[in-house]
């Protein structure tokens, strides 16, 4: 990983974009393993059904992993200062989704200079379901 050059960043620059594989049950039964999040509205039909849902669906915290992925493609871990989102929309199986990220500030905080980034997940439709924000520590 690097650390962005804060003179080579310009606001409105983009990230590479990340489009993930269909969302599948597979999908959601291995990352409630890995979170530790069982709720059974993302795993199990039946109680979906009853909840009212047609089928189970993603997990929030999925999708926030996904954009969490899109930003250490661009920068090192150790570079993030800041992460967070806001859930927005559901992402059923078989949706299709697409991690964006776009710069939208430039500036300098305790001596350091970083960028906040604007980041988004929507699915195959451009419908987002996942909007939030980082900032990046970048070398001077």
């Amino acid at each position: 990983m690097s650390q962005p050059d804060f003179n080579a960043v310009n606001v409105g620059d983009a990230l590479s974009p990340l489009t993930l594989a269909p969302v599948n049950r597979t999908t959601l039964a291995l990352f409630a393993g890995a979170s530790n999040d069982h709720n059974a509205i993302h795993i199990d039909l039946d109680y979906a059904r009853k909840a009212g849902m047609p089928d189970v669906f993603a997990h929030g915290m999925l999708s926030m992993a996904w954009l969490g992925r899109l930003l250490t493609q661009w920068a090192d871990p150790r570079q993030l200062r800041e992460f967070g989102v806001r859930f927005v929309g559901i992402t059923h199986l078989g949706h299709q989704i697409t991690c964006t990220g776009k710069v939208v500030e430039k500036f300098e905080s305790a001596g350091e200079p970083r960028v906040r980034i604007e980041l988004q997940t929507a699915n195959q439709y451009g419908e987002p379901t996942v909007l939030g924000e980082a900032v990046v520590a970048c070398r001077a």
